[in-house]
């Protein structure tokens, strides 16, 4: 028969539980400089938005916040450094679409990011637009569509590499028009944009902060952007899914995750003090000045956006039959 403890031992490890949670929520922000790791090179979308959230953060909390750049395998080296990291609440990972929900379908990684990492609080987002050389002579979606059709597995997209976002984007577009587009993946996106402006490729799914400069040029014609609805700072291109594809929506976005067993007090404190941060006006307008679209959520919240694109995009890759090669 088994045993149980008595009322009072049960009282006891409760406050002890308790006292441990109060300790960590009182210990906020950690004694020693808080880091948060961004899996990109310095320069890019993620980086200038890590950087502008964690100068705020800082001044929020009263410790330093360091942005710490760990580029390298699509961010996956980053986001294997933070699910082994140390889990006391002094390291936060800026972690991105890719390494979190399409890279465990398409190659090997050594992290699980629902086992090793844990939800702290959502990041920005942003749509991707879908870009033409202007001598391709297609003005707008239909026009694109109706060529890939007609020349079957003969027109090409870029990507910032296979597995990444914007290839994904790519084939979900494939899938929902019935067209046969043909991948071409880059070492990121200034090579991609290169090449479609030199003509070499016929379109790109690009971030919108890239493509903009040539597309007020005339050089790159936009089609459509891959949100549900049209970005503040795109006013005038249409979203694939109000071009004939309903539902249709391909976001890129960053969110803040932690090493697992980082105590849930600690969590729950980092999201308050992010959400903050992210509803701050000077911040939300810098951000969207970068094209980003601030997504603060609860932790909850944003482990069930996750588990969302984890199985929208796992469906993709199965079906597609899309690897990292």
């Amino acid at each position: 028969m088994p045993t149980f403890p008595s009322l009072p031992v049960v009282a006891l490890a409760a406050a002890a539980c308790c006292t441990a949670a109060s300790a960590y929520a009182q210990d906020f922000p950690p004694a020693k400089p808080v880091t948060m790791v961004v899996g990109f090179a310095p320069g890019g979308a993620a980086d200038a938005a890590a950087r502008l959230i964690a100068r705020k953060l800082g001044d929020n909390i009263g410790q330093t916040v360091i942005v710490e750049n760990k580029a390298g395998a699509g961010g996956n080296i980053a986001h294997q450094l933070v699910a082994s990291g140390p889990a006391d609440g002094s390291v936060l990972l800026f972690g991105s679409i890719g390494p979190l929900t399409i890279a465990p379908h398409v190659m090997k990684v050594t992290y699980d990011p629902f086992k090793d990492l844990t939800a702290v609080s959502g990041g920005v987002n942003f749509p991707n637009v879908l870009v033409v050389h202007k001598e391709l002579g297609v003005k707008n979606l239909a026009e694109f569509v109706a060529l890939a059709k007609k020349k079957p597995s003969s027109v090409e997209f870029a990507s910032t590499g296979a597995g990444s976002a914007s290839h994904l984007a790519g084939e979900l577009f494939n899938q929902r028009a019935g067209i046969e587009m043909v991948h071409v993946p880059y070492k990121g996106g200034a090579p991609a944009l290169q090449d479609l402006l030199g003509g070499r490729i016929a379109s790109y799914f690009s971030a919108p902060p890239t493509a903009m400069p040539h597309i007020e040029t005339g050089r790159l014609i936009p089609l459509a952007t891959t949100g549900l609805v049209r970005p503040a700072y795109l006013p005038d291109i249409p979203t694939v899914a109000e071009s004939g594809y309903p539902g249709f929506e391909a976001l890129n976005w960053y969110a803040f995750v932690a090493p697992s067993k980082t105590p849930a007090a600690m969590l729950d404190r980092w999201n308050q003090e992010i959400v903050k941060v992210l509803n701050d006006p000077g911040v939300k307008q810098s951000l969207n000045q970068h094209g980003l679209t601030p997504q603060p959520t609860t932790r909850a919240e944003l482990t069930a956006f996750m588990k969302k694109e984890d199985a929208k995009w796992g469906a993709i890759v199965k079906e597609r039959k899309i690897t990292a090669d």
